[in-house]
């Protein structure tokens, strides 16, 4: 089959499992966060690091025999720049707490009917755009992305291969596993999670249509004519170009990141029918709504100047070990949680207090 066929194809199915198990199964990092904070329910984020490390485990299995060759991936650049990294990462972290989701979750929950989500979703890709290629851009190149750390050396910013070049290449294996394996055994210390079959599902099947996104247009890249992104999964760049080419013929052909956008609507929409519990909804009052579209043009904002959201830094960044993703998503949670205190108890102070 031609490229230009299956690969989109392929981004759609991978974009519906990934909906249908998270509509099934309540699959959300901020739910997961204020769980842990407020709740001292630790479930969800169990399952989201279980993700992450099923992810990483099974991508560089997938490049140690040579079935994946990720070292285009934007994530990889050598080039860092952290200060993006950590501003985006405020932003989009505060932004998703005045959302009450983040990207990936509005594409769930819009699955289930709700229209405060396909607000999100619309501003959200307008200020990724705004931010990516528009006026908000030129901001971002003269006085943010202008602040680099440079890991040339290495040849990367993976963790594995800065640890190679520091140390010997003798220290690249164990530094794969104590990367993955750390977490991973964290996952499952919790005696009830142990228990939670649900939970597990979940998180294996998220990590693994994410090693299949690098998979698959690692694949693609190999055996086309035409260039081909390699990339994986991630809401806030796709969701962009995914609204770009509903409302513009581009000429340009659809990649597996923005086939994947509509794919995750379509799954939560099924999941939604099957459960039962598609709900329409609107914003109460002009109060929430401003509140949607703020926190929507933050995650916009935030997601390009992090290269990431908490799924495409969280999950798909973190699967190939790299240096931006533990600092994006540290600066995502101390957003989010700048973000709820301010929303539940309307001071930032109290986000310093458990």
């Amino acid at each position: 089959m031609n490229i230009a066929v299956w690969l989109p194809l392929s981004g759609l199915l991978c974009g519906v499992m990934l909906g249908f198990v998270a509509r099934r199964n309540f699959f959300c990092t901020l739910s997961a966060l204020e769980s842990y904070w407020y709740g001292e329910n630790s479930t969800g984020l169990r399952t989201w690091v279980l993700a992450a490390s099923v992810a990483a485990a099974a991508t560089q299995l997938t490049i140690f025999t040579g079935l994946s060759n990720v070292s285009e991936a934007v994530y990889l650049e050598p080039r860092f720049t952290w200060v993006s990294a950590i501003l985006g990462g405020l932003t989009f972290g505060f932004g998703m707490a005045l959302v009450g989701t983040c990207g990936f979750g509005a594409l769930v929950r819009l699955g289930g009917g709700s229209l405060k989500s396909l607000v999100v979703v619309i501003v959200l890709g307008f200020f990724a755009m705004a931010t990516q290629r528009g006026l908000l851009g030129i901001a971002r190149i003269e006085w943010l992305d202008r602040h680099v750390l440079d890991f040339s050396g290495a040849g990367s910013q993976s963790i594995p291969d800065l640890a190679g070049m520091a140390l010997g290449e003798w220290s690249r294996l164990p530094i794969i596993l104590a990367l993955i394996g750390i977490p991973a055994a964290w996952v499952f210390k919790d005696a009830n999670y142990r228990r939670q079959l649900g939970q597990w599902t979940t998180g294996i099947v998220v990590g693994l249509v994410i090693a299949l996104g690098w998979l698959i247009t690692s694949m693609a890249a190999a055996h086309s004519f035409e260039p081909v992104t390699i990339e994986s999964v991630s809401f806030v760049s796709p969701i962009a170009d995914a609204l770009l080419h509903l409302s513009l013929f581009t000429g340009s052909t659809i990649g597996f990141g923005v086939a994947v956008v509509p794919g995750v609507v379509i799954g939560a929409a099924i999941a939604a029918n099957r459960s039962d519990n598609v709900r329409w909804e609107a914003c109460d009052d002009a109060r929430e709504l401003s509140r949607h579209l703020f926190g929507a043009a933050l995650m916009g904002f935030g997601g390009i100047l992090a290269l990431g959201c908490t799924i495409g830094q969280g999950v798909a960044a973190a699967s190939l070990l790299t240096v931006s993703a533990p600092v994006v998503l540290v600066s995502i949670a101390i957003g989010s949680r700048l973000g709820l205190a301010w929303l539940l108890e309307g001071t930032f102070s109290s986000a310093f207090h458990r």
